[in-house]
């Protein structure tokens, strides 16, 4: 062969995995990008690159937080919002004359500050704008002879407005004017429609979905049923992720954990978790909010073996939020209220005396109170042998076996079903597990066709509370 030039090209450096899928998650929520399928985010993109693939919104501030906490790869339902963002009232301080109005319809929540930085009127004055309540700042820009500035990829407009009678002392070094505006919000019937575009979704294997933005236990229902259909119909194992509601204005902080543990009771589902978590997060693009923390649980998920609790305290694991990216808990008084919250099944953070870190207290799903599976690890581990078992039984199906052995070729096939589960075993992600075929099948296999095999498994233990013995010995023992 005659030598040349020879590239090489290595792959899998995004960190994708199509085919494991465990901590791969879809998260569904308001954007203005329209995209016929899902935009997939990883772990190696910056604030900036998200930001440009999902627009300024909270579908993308969802992935931020999921990346900075350890995703790799996201799948991405961005949707219309059927409830439009809105406006608030522009304040002024300063002592000129001029004007700034503000239109249209928000991408996001934005917290607008226009601050006059030249003496001036329409293209001679000066300003710079903020969109994060005055975080960051855009170059220096001259007021537009228009009196038209448009914020760019938030949807809202600026109107400069001369002073009437006195142009000449419109705006002034020293003036600001801020305003805030509220997010879009995606409808119950918004939701149900982007789940629909999981049924048949095979691109990339996925494990959880993360709906972005606050919700009702109408809500929680809705997805609960869709849930169902996906896993019995489309044979999709996998649990939902929402956030609950904020309380009302002037609502007491144990009228709002009254109303919380009286809506939870409307589901019980294990495969439904409800993160009621809220924190002034720094954010990855630097920034500073109060948010609900489900786009961070959903980045410790990522990083978490389907076995392991993110509320691991040990230092080593790596699920410590420190404080000086969550700064506090909200809503103020929240802490008083955690017990009652954790009580009712809600996903909620806590500190320890003694440990410098927040952590979440516990993963607990919105399950029957007698269920077997209580916490996200629990049901991880479940999904993910469902899942593992299903695709090794499929290739079973349309085989024919010898009907004078039944139970012996039932017990042959069985044993390729096995696999997966030792290999759980040996990455300890459960403890043991067993799979049988049961006796007696004989006299209705030829009738049904129908090969029932029955698995067992023991999970890994978790310490959730530990108690000390401690006392005095007498002295010389």
């Amino acid at each position: 062969m005659l030598r040349d030039v020879k590239t090489i090209v290595t792959d899998n450096l995004l960190g994708i995995n199509s085919s494991k899928g465990d901590g791969v998650h879809v998260k569904i929520g308001a954007s203005p990008v329209v995209s016929s399928t899902p935009i997939i985010i990883t772990g190696s993109m910056s604030a900036a690159k998200i930001k440009a693939k999902l627009g300024l919104s909270p579908l993308a501030d969802a992935a931020m937080d999921a990346v900075d906490w350890g995703s790799n790869l996201i799948i991405c339902i961005p949707v219309a919002a059927s409830t439009a963002g809105t406006l608030g009232a522009v304040t002024k301080t300063g002592t000129s004359g001029g004007t700034v109005t503000i239109s249209g319809t928000p991408n996001n929540a934005f917290d607008i500050v226009i601050k006059i930085t030249a003496t001036g009127t329409l293209n001679t004055g000066s300003f710079k704008a903020s969109i994060d309540g005055g975080y960051s700042f855009t170059d220096e820009l001259t007021v537009p002879l228009s009196g038209n500035y448009e914020l760019t990829g938030t949807g809202v407009t600026v109107k400069f407005t001369e002073a009437v009678g006195d142009a000449a002392n419109s705006f002034a070094v020293g003036d600001a004017f801020k305003a805030s505006t509220t997010k879009p919000a995606m409808t119950n019937s918004d939701v149900l429609a982007a789940i629909t575009k999981l049924q048949t979704y095979s691109d990339y294997a996925f494990e959880y979905v993360h709906i972005v933005g606050e919700s009702t236990a109408a809500l929680w229902a809705a997805v609960s049923t869709a849930q169902a259909e996906l896993n019995d119909t489309y044979k999709k194992p996998m649990f939902f992720m929402l956030e609950a509601y904020t309380p009302n204005t002037e609502e007491a902080i144990d009228d709002y954990a009254e109303r919380l543990e009286n809506d939870r009771k409307q589901v019980k589902n294990y495969n439904i978790q409800v993160v009621a978590a809220r924190g002034m997060l720094v954010k990855m693009d630097g920034t500073t909010r109060e948010v609900n923390l489900a786009g961070l649980v959903s980045g410790l998920y990522s990083k978490a073996s389907v076995q392991v609790c993110i509320g691991k305290t040990l230092p080593a694991a790596g699920f410590g939020v420190s404080k000086s990216k969550l700064v506090e808990l909200r809503p103020s008084g929240v802490m008083t209220v955690i017990e009652r919250l954790d009580t009712a099944n809600y996903l909620t953070f806590r500190e320890y005396d003694g440990l410098d870190d927040f952590y979440v207290y516990h993963t607990f799903v919105l399950s029957p109170d007698d269920s077997d599976y209580r916490y996200a690890e629990d049901v991880r581990v479940l999904n993910k042998i469902i899942r593992k078992t299903r695709a090794e039984a499929l290739k079973l199906l349309q085989d024919d076996i010898d009907l004078d052995d039944i139970q012996g070729e039932l017990e042959t096939r069985a044993k390729f079903m096995f696999p997966p589960l030792q290999d759980m075993i040996n990455a300890k992600e459960i403890s043991s597990a067993a799979l049988t075929v049961p006796e007696g099948q004989e006299s209705t296999f030829i009738e049904t066709q129908i090969m029932k095999v029955k698995i067992r498994y023991v999970d890994r233990g978790h310490i959730r509370e530990v108690e000390v013995d401690l006392g005095r010995s007498p002295a010389g023992e």
